[in-house]
C-alpha cells in the first residue's frame, strides 16, 4: 500500500486554490538572500500559488521586483502580492488567461510600464486533467491543455523578447512526466514534452543574443494543482512513490528558478533541473 503523505482532499476548480489546501504549501525561502537578482524585474505566470508563489517570494528576497499573472484565484494573488511587498520589493498582479495572446502581450507591456524593464520570464502556469481512458480525451480538452501549457509559454516568450536584452533569462516549467510519461495525464505529459523541446530550441535560437533559456522539471510537489486534479485518495498518496517517499514543497523547487535566473547560471542554457525527490531521469 502506498504511504499516505497528505490529508485526503479535493478541489473542483482548476488550477486550484492554495487558500483551500490543508496543510498549506511551504513557500517561505530557506535562505536570507544575497542580492543575486538585485534590481531585476521578473514576470511569472501562475505566480499566485504553488511553485509560482514560492518563486515570486524567493526572487523578491534576492532583490527582484515581481510581476505575475494568474487565472482567477484572486485571494491567493492578493496574498502573493503581500508576501512580495513584505520582502521590500515591488509587486504587480494581473488576472487573465495565458492561452489568449492579447492578454500575454498586455501583461508583458504592463510589467515594463509599471516596473521599468523585464529581465526574467518564468513560464509556469499549467493545467492538467486526469483521464483514465485515452479514448475519452476530447478534442476540447486536448486543445485547452495545449493552449495553456504550450501556447501560453510561446505567447509570453514572444512578447517578452521585445523587451529583453543580453543577460536576460527565460525559465520554463516542464515536468518529470515529460521524461517518464503518465498513464492518466497523457495530454498533460505531451505538453510537458513540448515545453522541453521548446526550451532547447529557444536556447539555440537566442544564444547569440545573450539570452539564456532553461527549464525546471519538478516531480510530485504539493501545489493546488494536485487536489484540483485527483481524487482525495490519490491526493493523500501524492509523492509516496518518489524515492524520498513524500511530496516536495514549493520552496524546495523555487531555488532552481532563482539559480537559473542569476549570474550563477551564466554558462547554462538549454538545460533542465530536476527537483523530483530522487528519481533519475537521465535528461
Amino acid at each position: 500500500m502506498a504511504e499516505k503523505t497528505k490529508p485526503p482532499q479535493e478541489q473542483e476548480h482548476q488550477p486550484g486554490r492554495e487558500s483551500a489546501m490543508r496543510p498549506r504549501p511551504q513557500y517561505e525561502p530557506r535562505s536570507r538572500g544575497c542580492g543575486r537578482l538585485k534590481d531585476k524585474v521578473a514576470l511569472i505566470t501562475g505566480g499566485d500559488s504553488g511553485i509560482g508563489r514560492a518563486t515570486a517570494v524567493a526572487m523578491a528576497r534576492e532583490g527582484a521586483d515581481v510581476a505575475f499573472v494568474y487565472l482567477d484565484e484572486h485571494e491567493d494573488a492578493e496574498e502573493t502580492v503581500r508576501l512580495v511587498k513584505k520582502e521590500g520589493r515591488g509587486a504587480l498582479s494581473m488576472a487573465g488567461d495565458v492561452g489568449d495572446e492579447e492578454f500575454c502581450r498586455r501583461a508583458v507591456d504592463e510589467t515594463v510600464r509599471q516596473l521599468g524593464r523585464l529581465d526574467v520570464l518564468v513560464n509556469n502556469a499549467a493545467e492538467q486533467h486526469e483521464t483514465k481512458e485515452p479514448l475519452e480525451i476530447s478534442a476540447k480538452q486536448l486543445e485547452r491543455t495545449f493552449r495553456t501549457n504550450v501556447f501560453g509559454y510561446f505567447f509570453m516568450t514572444k512578447h517578452a523578447l521585445r523587451h529583453m536584452k543580453a543577460g536576460s533569462s527565460i525559465i520554463n516549467t516542464t515536468s518529470i512526466t515529460a521524461y517518464q510519461g503518465h498513464p492518466t495525464l497523457i495530454d498533460y505529459a505531451a505538453t510537458r514534452g513540448a515545453v522541453l523541446a521548446f526550451t532547447r530550441s529557444m536556447a539555440k535560437a537566442l544564444v547569440e543574443k545573450g539570452i539564456r533559456v532553461n527549464g525546471v522539471a519538478p516531480g510530485p510537489i504539493w501545489t493546488p494543482l494536485i487536489p484540483a486534479s485527483f481524487d482525495a485518495e490519490k491526493v493523500a498518496e501524492h509523492g509516496s512513490s518518489a524515492p524520498m517517499k513524500r511530496a516536495g514543497e514549493p520552496n524546495e523547487v523555487a531555488p532552481c528558478y532563482v539559480f537559473l535566473a542569476s549570474e550563477d547560471a551564466s554558462y547554462m542554457s538549454g538545460q533542465v533541473l530536476h527537483p523530483n525527490g530522487g528519481t533519475v531521469v537521465n535528461g
